[in-house]
């Protein structure tokens, strides 16, 4: 056997033993957070105890409605052994909004799923989700409001929000938004959700919203609060209140909850590689031509000067105003292995929700559909 055929047959061995292992990878996606941690879900059942929150159609309770459907989300979560649930409260009883956060962050959660359902005076329908944000009009207020007022019925109340009234437009506006360095990703997970709403279930798309819920202020991960529908209608507020209608919303939530997930592992498949020390052969490069890869690190209303002392030591960031918001970003490259190691850079600083955006001539894409393209 002559050298050339040799080199040959061996480059073949050794991009076929790499294309297994991302095979093996892309199949058993648990495998990638059974190598670090659980991926950790708190569900939160709105309201409970002595607060039923919204009272609806043939006197259907909010609390017991959330309830149900969070304990059937959780049941389909926990079928994947890397999918560890958490739950704010398993049973009717009543648990302080501080504290729902206070469980999110002292479980280092990855997501934060609150469950509500909707009231109004009329018969008004249909699905929203919410994530945080300052409202941008008096309707947004006036459900934060509804949502908020719950504090009211806390003990010690003034001492735990630090003087916050949940009656007062200038109070909710003045939430400090530590959160906003997970807005995007919340943005993300609830226009899943709310996909599969409108979608799936058929239900009256109302849209992603942002307004100030203090449960959502309280958590620093990825964040959603759902309004499954309107329980003061008289055939939505049946629908939800009925075991089948429970059965689908859960299902809907838990098919989304996944999908976010996979996105995620997708940006998780070249760090794997990277731990497991296998080089691609030079045939296998991971360049996309014509995309350029950034990795965003931050995003929020507040103009930050671009210079590291404003990020823990980072340099060369870039800043932009998209909408109401900054964006800032670190990094510009076609080379996919070379963005990885900057996003890994980003996390080893503190930036632990910083993620990977692609942009074709100027306009961001889906780095998910690059990858799958290529």
């Amino acid at each position: 056997m002559n050298s050339l055929l040799f080199s040959k047959i061996k480059a073949i061995t050794k991009f076929s033993l790499l294309l297994g292992f991302l095979i093996n990878l892309f199949c058993n996606s648990h495998t990638i957070f059974a190598q670090k941690k659980d991926f950790i879900v708190v569900l939160d059942a709105g309201h409970g105890g002595k607060d039923p929150g919204k009272v609806g159609y043939k006197n259907s309770k909010e609390k017991e409605i959330a309830l149900k459907i969070v304990l059937q989300l959780g049941e389909l979560l926990e079928k994947h052994n890397f999918i560890k649930v958490v739950y704010t409260r398993k049973t009717d009883v009543f648990v302080d909004l501080w504290e729902r956060g206070r469980i999110a962050n002292k479980a280092d959660a990855d997501l934060f799923v609150s469950i509500h359902c909707n009231a109004h005076n009329s018969q008004a329908s249909g699905a929203e989700t919410w994530v945080l944000g300052t409202h941008a009009n008096r309707q947004n207020f006036e459900v934060a409001k509804a949502e908020n007022s719950v504090i009211l019925l806390e003990e010690n109340y003034k001492t735990n929000y630090k003087g916050f009234d949940p009656n007062s437009p200038e109070s909710v506006i003045g939430l400090t938004l530590m959160q906003e360095e997970y807005l995007d990703q919340s943005i993300q997970l609830a226009s899943l959700i709310q996909s599969g709403f409108t979608n799936t279930l058929k239900r009256k798309n109302r849209g992603v919203k942002q307004a100030g819920f203090v449960v959502l202020y309280q958590t620093f991960m990825p964040s959603v609060l759902i309004e499954t529908g309107f329980l003061t209608n008289r055939i939505e507020g049946s629908y939800l209140n009925s075991k089948i209608g429970q059965e689908k919303f859960s299902e809907s939530i838990y098919r989304n909850i996944n999908k976010y997930i996979q996105q995620l592992t997708l940006n998780t498949v070249t760090s794997a590689v990277n731990e497991a020390k296998i080089s691609p052969i030079k045939s296998a490069k991971i360049n996309y031509k014509k995309v350029k890869f950034k990795v965003q690190i931050a995003a929020g209303t507040s103009k930050l000067e671009t210079k590291p002392y404003n990020f823990k030591g980072l340099k060369n960031v870039e800043r932009f105003k998209i909408g109401k918001l900054y964006k800032y970003y670190i990094g510009k490259t076609s080379d996919y292995s070379e963005i990885k190691k900057l996003q890994q850079l980003a996390k080893s600083k503190g930036y632990r929700s910083s993620f990977i955006v692609a942009f074709r001539d100027g306009k961001k894409i889906s780095v998910e559909e690059v990858l799958k393209k290529s």
